[in-house]
């Protein structure tokens, strides 16, 4: 590709020569009629049509040249002939334009030979230098960290990133549509809090300056949701920003973004009926209203009836333990190590019983689960925000929604009663004492706002990241996230890596 900064000499001088023609080289605007993938879906004939975008490659034959022009919804082809654009403007294209400058363009459809739709120019304008080249589109960009911190270039090369990331705000978009249809308010919570709380996590700390205090940035907003179905609201839901300071896997991230929706009078069983309406809907309105999904080598079917079984059923059919018969934290982790099961966890000692629960139920039975399954009757003690079962007070009346081995919505009927929550919390705190790091944290506001009265309430919660992750089959969920946090890069120039 040659030395980057003789390339970019070379760049600098051609945007010299376009200031000394008179040219802006950094416009403030330019108005156009129609996107790129609106103006590839127009008859030809239809004259007079604006578009603007980065130029990809561009092919010269004498007089006339050929210009693929792109952007995030598509691409189309320029015609540009020396006849139509004069002699002088011609020669300075050709003198001045790189692959990666923007241009806008003016000019009518038809059809070439070849059968391409390509837009016939008679109108010229350049709209931005780029001083940097592209990479190659054959080698293109070979370090797959460098696709993450540098996300904007994975997009103007790879057709396949474009329609990951327009298919992640089509399914944002989805949500937000069914949610508003069925009568839901969007509302917005604080990031930074006084407490670690709304679920069982490691938080993130940082200070706020002017109160001279250590806030955590959030974890869930679920509490705050619940103040909010206190305060009068039905049904409301919220795409949050989260938090959880843990480790980092394919299918886990620090920062992550989830919805969590909250309905007064409703129970988890209600919301199991939502929430398959929801991922039904979705799916339909993305796979031409089909509700068979092929992931990876997968097919699976969202139409079918999903079922459901019991947390307890679950474990035991697949591990061969009877979680009921095991108290305490300790005597299930030594029968989890006499039956030769290795976690891949460390520091199981100090995880409570109902994380300890979670591990083996991640371990041994959610990876089998292809088609739509809905997982219900956890152990309390794995719910601590969970309302109790009427009929068995050691499980919660809660649901979590699997499919092909991921973990999709999890939702259960909340705890309303005020004294239970404090005596929970208060018991995850203690967890916490003695070294269980995603033990939740005493929050006496919540309890405080609870105690105001709370009528019956459930919710759910999705992660977007997961969703996705799940939805294009991506092996690594920092493939669907934008600009997914990495460390620190000591050294900006690394070109060797985009050749």
């Amino acid at each position: 590709m040659g030395d980057i900064g003789e390339l970019k000499k070379i760049r600098e001088e051609k945007e010299l020569k376009l200031k000394e023609y008179g040219i802006n080289t950094r416009p403030d605007n330019f108005k156009y009629t129609h996107s790129l993938q609106e103006a590839m879906e127009l008859e030809p004939g239809t004259k007079d049509v604006s578009i603007a975008g980065r130029v990809m490659s561009k092919r010269k034959m004498g007089k006339i040249s050929f210009i693929d022009l792109s952007d995030i919804g598509g691409h189309i082809q320029l015609c540009m002939k020396r006849d139509d654009l004069g002699e002088e403007l011609y020669k300075k294209i050709h003198e001045t334009l790189d692959v990666g400058d923007f241009i806008g363009v003016t000019g009518d459809i038809f059809i070439t030979a070849s059968g391409e739709k390509t837009l016939q120019v008679y109108k010229y304008e350049f709209l931005g230098k780029a001083l940097r080249p592209l990479p190659e589109k054959f080698h293109g960009v070979t370090n797959q960290e460098t696709l993450y911190r540098e996300r904007h270039l994975d997009l103007i090369m790879n057709n396949d990133t474009k329609k990951r990331f327009l298919l992640r705000s089509k399914v944002i978009k989805l949500i937000r549509e069914f949610l508003d249809n069925k009568g839901f308010i969007e509302v917005e919570t604080p990031v930074l809090q006084n407490t670690a709380s709304g679920a069982t996590a490691r938080p993130f700390i940082t200070h706020h300056n002017t109160y001279d205090t250590d806030v955590f940035l959030r974890i869930s907003p679920e509490l705050t949701l619940k103040k909010l179905i206190i305060g009068g609201f039905t049904n409301i839901y919220e795409i949050a920003r989260d938090f959880r300071n843990e480790g980092i896997s394919v299918n886990h991230l620090q920062d992550f973004t989830m919805i969590e929706g909250y309905s007064a009078y409703y129970n988890y069983k209600d919301n199991m009926k939502l929430t398959q309406e929801l991922i039904k809907y979705i799916i339909s309105n993305i796979n031409n209203n089909d509700l068979k999904l092929t992931i990876g080598d997968v097919l699976v079917d969202f139409g079918n009836e999903w079922p459901e079984i019991g947390f307890r059923e679950l474990i035991l059919r697949d591990s061969g333990i009877d979680i009921d018969k095991f108290e305490t934290a300790s005597d299930l982790l030594e029968e989890i190590k006499r039956r030769k099961i290795d976690l891949e966890t460390p520091d199981l000692d100090k995880l409570g019983r109902g994380n300890l629960i979670d591990q083996l139920y991640k371990k041994v039975s959610r990876p089998k689960m292809i088609n739509p399954v809905f997982v219900t009757k956890h152990p309390i003690d794995l719910s601590p925000l969970a309302r109790s079962n009427d009929e068995n007070p050691n499980i919660s009346d809660r649901f979590q929604l699997v499919v092909n081995g991921q973990e999709i919505i999890n939702g259960y009927s909340e705890l309303v009663d005020s004294k239970e929550q404090d005596k929970r919390l208060r018991e995850q705190s203690e967890l916490k004492a003695k070294g269980d790091e995603e033990a939740m944290s005493v929050d006496n506001e919540y309890i405080k706002a609870m105690e105001y009265g709370m009528p019956p309430i459930s919710g759910w919660g999705l992660g977007i990241d997961r969703f996705l992750q799940f939805l294009t089959n991506s092996y690594n969920i920092r493939d669907v996230v934008l600009y997914p946090l990495l460390k620190k890069r000591e050294n900006v120039e690394q070109d060797d890596e985009i050749v």
